[in-house]
């Protein structure tokens, strides 16, 4: 049965018929799907929609006792597991701030692509003032922005990228235990570090399809442009030009544009190179769908053991992302379908699962939480494969 809801009673598990309005509101490419996740649903806020038709026969009704992902999210988190940052509030009060940091970041971004495509020099007036309010937006709730950068269609990519690296260095700085005012410079090479795209055609930058071998070589030209970009206007420090530079240099010397080994990467430029790999094979592309984030890690790590990645700072990132994102709905060996409701640092693969469903015998099953890092091994998660290459992106 159709019923037209509030998008605040939106939840996971539900089977979204159609959006009230205008179609161009709709976020996705998609116009009936069951909803999965909360990105999914912060997506479908931060669009504008108000109202939306769910199908009842085909997902849950808005009167099922079941918890939903966003109230999953305002759990407090029990004693051991991720400490609050001073001053951090549950992911449900901090959404419609960090949204709102995400398109005035995007909107900086965006408008410095088009100076640059025009010739003209790139100010970064403004640049420090956008990192501060992600900064702010991670030191309160850093999953809130960190889900909401991630969130992007096949034409925000590039601008949408460039916020969400910027997130991740920021949050990754934090974890490394750099100082407040080098966090806050990752966080700017993080925003800047493609803007060498800038100055690739959009015709090569955008193909839906493989690259030729000469539009490969523009692509990875790259680097290169972005660093004699950011030099001309003088006032970046040396941070942003490295990251830009070098964030696909690889340890084992593979990487481009100098083809640097280990410690000839700085640690800006290694914490750029897994921030930039991460947000790109688990977000859609013009020529491919994103990648499952646990799959994804498992992929890199596999990567960081081929001498792709510093080792250290993969590890540190995996405990400031964690594997799975809370909000993610996940399914066990058991059969039971939950929302993640907590991450583990000690245990990143066994996270803190709300169990709701049983897909074996299709019925709902009254809430509870389960701890996967104290289960027997029955209850643990199952492991998607990968429908994917498993090269490592460049």
């Amino acid at each position: 049965m159709r019923k037209k809801i509030s998008v605040q009673e939106l939840e996971v598990g539900m089977y979204l018929q159609e959006v009230s309005g205008s179609w161009i509101k709709n976020p996705f490419w998609r116009s009936r799907f069951m909803v999965s996740d909360a990105q999914q649903i912060a997506t479908i806020k931060a669009s504008g929609i108000r109202e939306v038709w769910i199908d009842t026969g085909k997902g849950r009704d808005i009167d099922a006792p079941v918890l939903s992902s966003t109230a999953a999210q305002a759990l407090p988190i029990p004693s051991g597991r991720l400490p609050r940052s001073r001053g951090a509030v549950p992911i449900t009060e901090e959404l419609a701030r960090a949204a709102d940091v995400c398109a005035q970041s995007k909107e900086a971004v965006t408008s410095m692509f088009r100076e640059a495509r025009m010739g003209n020099v790139i100010d970064l007036q403004g640049v420090g003032a956008v990192v501060q309010q992600i900064s702010d937006s991670l030191a309160r709730n850093h999953r809130a922005l960190i889900s909401l950068a991630r969130l992007k269609t096949a034409d925000d990519y590039t601008y949408m990228h460039s916020v969400a690296v910027c997130a991740m260095m920021a949050a990754l700085a934090r974890q490394l235990g750099l100082p407040e005012a080098e966090v806050r410079a990752a966080g700017i090479a993080g925003l800047l570090h493609d803007m060498g795209k800038a100055l690739l055609p959009l015709e090569v930058l955008n193909k839906p399809g493989k690259l030729t071998p000469a539009e490969f070589a523009i692509v990875r030209s790259h680097p290169e442009r972005g660093h004699r970009l950011l030099s001309m206007g003088g006032k970046v420090d040396a941070m942003a030009l490295d990251v830009c530079l070098h964030h696909h240099e690889k340890m084992d010397g593979s990487g481009y544009p100098k083809g640097l080994k280990d410690a000839q990467i700085s640690l800006h430029a290694k914490m750029g190179a897994v921030c930039d790999v991460y947000d790109a094979i688990t977000s859609n592309r013009p020529y491919k769908n994103g990648w499952d984030p646990a799959e994804s890690m498992r992929m890199m790590g596999q990567w960081a053991a081929d001498g792709h990645f510093d080792t250290a700072v993969f590890q540190a990132f995996v405990r400031s992302m964690g594997i799975y994102p809370v909000g993610s709905l996940v399914r066990l060996q058991s059969g039971r379908i939950g929302v993640v409701v907590d991450q583990a640092p000690a245990s990143p693969t066994a996270p803190v699962v709300k169990v709701f469903f049983d897909s074996n015998t299709l019925q709902r099953i009254g809430p509870h939480t389960v701890d996967l890092s104290d289960v027997p091994s029955r209850k643990k998660l199952l492991r998607a494969k990968i429908r994917q290459s498993g090269t490592s992106p460049t």
